[in-house]
């Protein structure tokens, strides 16, 4: 059975919800008739939870797995620090402005060496997104991210970061104080450090508020997650002044990790538990620290000078494009 009763469901996840329901109901009559033994049915139930999310899941639309990356179930930052990590000790403020609380970072021990862990954290209750901003950093938060980063690179220790935004925070005082800048600085940045970097997509990775912490050596994305520019909603408004072709949109961006993949824009694929990551948070954490530890393992054994040109070179491929003639010819 899942691990938490008060679970949430999706639309395409109403099968599932259904049979929730038909296990609530065989607990109470199992409560008002002891003498019957509901072991067998509630076992059977369960079974087909698990059928069912395996079902759903070999079938998601682009725009499907734009909703289980946001689901409310879903972990978040500090829940795979807590799972993956031992010993982490959190640090605070950008030494400038303030301390930011979209973002969160710290010292860990990730499969008994040291590291630097951070990334965006959107909060688990009504209270906490608001505090936290819904994952949204300020400019402070990138540059609280980069003195992390930085502080790692000092003492030679490996940097991970965990990518979950809808974006940088694109109100009036955050321009004020160089969000842009800030942003761009860190990419700058990135590009630089010495120190083994794998960046992973935990959930949303849109636009300038993912790439601020999102240039590493390695750049992984789980399974139902999604990087791109602009988010569907946002697209769909642009091209057609409304949010009703927020599910088209999702499509024709392509922003899926199986399409990022093609792309050449990501190095790999975590595996999710049947279903999402909400279902099971520590078998989706063994996932995910299976998929970094090998990682950090290989790039250790490069010469820092040589990961930095590689990683220069591996985002300087990114793209493709055609040449077209020339608008007007030898003659004109």
């Amino acid at each position: 059975m899942p691990q938490y009763p008060n679970r949430q469901f999706l639309d395409f996840e109403t099968p599932i919800k259904e049979l929730f329901e038909q296990i609530e109901a065989t607990k109470k009559n199992a409560e008002k008739n002891k003498s019957i033994d509901y072991a067998p049915v509630l076992a059977q139930l369960e079974g087909a939870i698990l059928e069912k999310r395996r079902q759903i899941t070999e079938s998601l639309t682009s725009w499907q797995k734009v909703q289980l990356s946001r689901h409310p179930d879903r972990p978040y930052t500090l829940k795979y620090i807590d799972k993956m990590t031992t010993d982490f000790l959190e640090l605070h403020g950008d030494r400038n402005v303030r301390d930011d609380k979209a973002v969160v970072g710290g010292f860990a021990k990730l499969g008994g060496q040291t590291i630097m862990i951070l990334g965006q954290q959107k909060g688990i209750n009504t209270k906490m997104r608001q505090e936290r901003n819904f994952g949204m950093a300020n400019p402070e938060g990138y540059r609280k991210a980069l003195r992390l980063m930085k502080l790692a690179e000092k003492f030679d220790k490996p940097i991970v970061t965990l990518i979950d935004t809808p974006g940088a925070f694109p109100g009036i005082e955050a321009e004020e104080r160089g969000q842009g800048e800030a942003i761009a600085r860190n990419i700058f940045e990135m590009m630089k450090l010495k120190v083994p970097v794998i960046c992973v997509v935990i959930g949303e990775g849109a636009s300038g508020g993912a790439m601020g912490i999102g240039v590493g050596d390695r750049v992984l994305m789980l399974e139902n997650t999604w990087y791109t520019v602009i988010s569907p909603e946002s697209c769909s408004s642009i091209l057609w002044r409304s949010w009703e072709k927020k599910e088209v949109a999702a499509e024709q961006l392509k922003l899926t990790s199986d399409h990022m993949m093609q792309f050449g824009l990501v190095d790999g694929v975590v595996k999710e538990p049947v279903g999402g990551a909400h279902w099971d948070y520590d078998e989706a954490a063994q996932y995910l620290k299976d998929a970094i530890l090998p990682l950090l393992a290989e790039l250790k054994q490069i010469a820092p000078e040589e990961r930095i040109r590689q990683r220069i070179d591996k985002f300087g491929r990114m793209g493709f494009y055609d040449e077209a003639d020339a608008l007007f010819g030898a003659e004109a």
